[in-house]
């Protein structure tokens, strides 16, 4: 099994940044795809920046030159830089890990504001 728990969520003003963390435990294997996901209310959960199982990176559209994924298999971390935020990314942010049979997990989510 696996366990995973974000934090740094929070409020902060249009423009701002704000960083998210993931840490995983169970059995982490270098091959498993790690990332993040959001779903805003009424809406669908979306992708937002994910490493992919041969270890490359996938951001959505809305999201790229304003954030970086970032891993350590060492430490079983994940994180998420976002900058420029805009109060449509306000949304509750979810960490997610794939196996390569693609078998999911999820974390609780932590939500992040974007309003002044």
């Amino acid at each position: 099994q696996v366990q995973l728990v974000e934090s740094g969520g929070g409020l902060v003003q249009p423009g701002g940044s704000l960083r998210l963390s993931c840490t995983a435990s169970g059995s982490i294997f270098s091959t498993d795809a790690m990332g993040w996901y959001r779903q805003a209310p009424g809406k669908q959960r979306e992708l937002v920046a994910t490493f992919t199982s041969a270890g490359s990176t996938n951001y959505a559209d809305s999201m790229k030159g304003r954030c970086t994924i970032s891993r350590n298999n060492a430490k079983n971390t994940v994180a998420l830089q976002m900058n420029s935020l805009k109060s449509e990314d306000t949304a509750v942010y979810y960490c997610n890990l794939r196996r390569f049979d693609g078998t999911n997990f999820w974390g609780k989510g932590t939500l992040v504001t974007v309003s002044s």
